[in-house]
């Protein structure tokens, strides 16, 4: 039923009119939005007016698209800080493929504690039946993202693609078997091919290990009470929100939330080679080393990390910023860049869907990072 404009304006005025008290002086108004963070700080190693030019533009100029939040560190202490309005500390912000990297982190506290291994065969069912060359999979080449299996990242129509069909259509109820059906497309290991499939998988094999039901809920309390344990807490990332499917998996490879200031803390866990903001070493040093190494079939990539190494297939900024950073990358520009030898972590949440946005965005984080020592 459509209701007459006319009348929607007579309900219109009659709301303004009861938010007048008749009784006396008093006019109820909305309250004003308030005014976004933006913060710097007056002693960092660079001068305030220096890192206010250089962010700017992030959040100014429509050639890099949305910039919803920017957060500098170093030495773990918030130095620069601003948000698009609407968006501010306390926003939750999703990551995408972000999320790539805490999977790869939770894998390594397994491995840590013994119940996985780097270099044996994946124990997935599907794969399991005698003469499946699926079964020769090792969790060191679904991490490197050299699986073999048959996953189309980005289709054409997108639509069409096994990410968007995993994650929204056909494949959506069940993650896992979605990604675990795919046959290879070359052998285990002989192929750098970027697959969110893979994490799904991971996520799945992390969840295996810690129950063997398969009620969903059971499922998504097992992994929550694993990932709050030993990263959330410890880590002091309260923000951490990991999405789940129907059939209770982690969404592993995207979809997962935090504030800006979490992602910030997620990435001086990496920088500070595994060690939590107190000094307590919660994920061993020797993964942070092997997340780091350059993957056999592409150097700019390692385990569920991105480096900034020369490739075809490179994400980060190389020639423009120190060989040593590395990086969490997100789908539409989300960033969190690692630089060890800067002592440096900074934060870009945003929405940049078009390539040339996400190049200037890239220009634009180098800019910034240039500007500080080592």
């Amino acid at each position: 039923m459509q209701i007459d404009s006319r009348i929607v304006k007579r309900l219109g005025l009659a709301m303004g009119a009861a938010c007048v008290v008749v009784a006396g002086t008093l006019v109820v108004r909305a309250a004003p939005a308030p005014a976004p963070v933006y913060s710097v700080a007056g002693d960092a190693v660079v001068g305030a007016g220096a890192l206010r030019a250089a962010i700017d533009p992030l959040f100014e100029d429509e050639a890099m698209g949305e910039t919803r939040a920017l957060l500098v560190m170093r030495d773990g202490q918030v130095i620069a800080e601003r948000y698009a309005p609407g968006f501010g500390p306390d926003t939750k912000l999703l990551s995408w493929s972000i999320a790539k990297s805490v999977t790869a982190v939770l894998v390594g506290l397994m491995v840590s504690d013994g119940r996985l291994a780097l270099d044996s065969p994946v124990p997935v069912a599907a794969w399991s039946q005698p003469g499946d060359p699926r079964g020769k999979i090792t969790l060191r080449q679904l991490l490197q993202m050299r699986s073999g299996l048959d996953h189309v990242e980005d289709g054409e129509p997108i639509t069409s693609g096994d990410t968007v069909r995993m994650l929204f259509t056909d494949g959506a109820r069940d993650m896992r078997a979605y990604a675990e059906s795919k046959p290879l497309a070359h052998a285990p290991g002989a192929v750098f091919s970027y697959s969110t499939g893979s994490s799904v998988i991971l996520s799945d094999l992390m969840t295996r290990m810690l129950t063997s039901s398969a009620d969903p809920a059971v499922r998504r309390q097992a992994m929550a009470t694993f990932i709050d344990g030993r990263l959330k807490a410890p880590g002091k990332l309260p923000s951490l929100t990991p999405e789940y499917d129907a059939a209770g998996t982690m969404i592993g490879g995207s979809i997962l939330h935090m504030t800006a200031r979490d992602y910030g803390r997620f990435g001086e866990l990496l920088r500070n080679n595994g060690r939590s903001p107190n000094g307590h070493q919660i994920l061993p040093e020797k993964w942070v080393d092997f997340m780091r190494m350059p993957s056999p079939r592409n150097p700019a990539y390692g385990a569920h990390l991105w480096l900034n190494r020369e490739s075809g297939e490179s994400a980060l900024m190389p020639g423009r910023a120190p060989d040593s950073l590395f990086g969490c990358v997100g789908h539409n520009g989300q960033y969190i860049l690692i630089s060890p030898s800067q002592r440096l972590t900074v934060v870009r949440i945003g929405m940049s869907p078009e390539k040339e946005q996400r190049a200037a965005v890239r220009g634009a984080l180098a800019r910034l990072m240039g500007l500080f020592p080592g």
